[in-house]
């Protein structure tokens, strides 16, 4: 998983609320074993029926095309279970989605994978988007070492993540890669439950 490092740059702003995994990755783009997602990343408000960009979405212009950060509605990634969603966002180039709430499984779909959901209150997602309206391109920089998120003309909104959490996003750690550093505590417990209980490595005889 690639390391979380601090974020700079401008943030495209969705307003929708309710945005689910669905909307995020349709279903028509996972039909393969190893689809390519940054199409399909919000495909439907994306394109229109013939396949063309819509002009007036905010990631088909400039230079939110090339943006890390997404500043979403309430409640973006509810519905359903779909993984994809979070590896869309991922392979668009987005590190981080700050909004007021997220669908639970998205939530925790995202550490998972290495992208960034922050949790603001509605009065400081408020502040985002309007200093955003008034200039879509002043930068916001996001800091996972300090809990930080900051942009010019407001005072800096901190948030929480868990200890172990930003430990895996700052180090690039997945599940697996954490489990693989006590790899010899591992052993060692295995070694020893052989010694004590070795009636359950039998394989029984067929």
């Amino acid at each position: 998983m690639k390391r979380f490092e601090t974020l700079h740059g401008v943030a495209a702003v969705l307003r929708d609320s309710n945005i689910d995994t669905d909307a995020l990755a349709p279903a028509r783009f996972l039909r393969t074993a190893n689809p390519s997602l940054r199409t399909a990343l919000l495909a439907n408000m994306r394109y229109d029926s013939q396949g063309q960009e819509r002009a007036e979405f905010v990631l088909n212009r400039s230079p939110f095309r090339n943006c890390s950060i997404l500043i979403a509605g309430d409640n973006f990634g509810c519905g359903s279970s779909r993984e994809a969603a979070v590896w869309a966002l991922l392979q668009f180039g987005i590190r981080c989605v700050i909004a007021p709430s997220f669908g639970d499984i998205f939530f925790e779909n995202s550490f998972k994978n290495g992208l960034l959901p922050i949790l603001v209150s509605v009065k400081e997602h408020q502040i985002l988007t309007e200093i955003l309206n008034l200039d879509p391109s002043r930068p916001v920089s996001v800091s996972l070492d300090e809990c930080l998120v900051r942009i010019a003309g407001a005072d800096a909104i901190a948030f929480s993540v868990s200890q172990l959490r930003r430990a895996k996003l700052l180090y690039g750690l997945s599940d697996i890669d954490l489990s693989l550093k006590y790899s010899q505590e591992i052993e060692n417990y295995e070694d020893r439950d052989r010694r004590e209980r070795p009636w359950i490595y039998l394989t029984p005889s067929l």
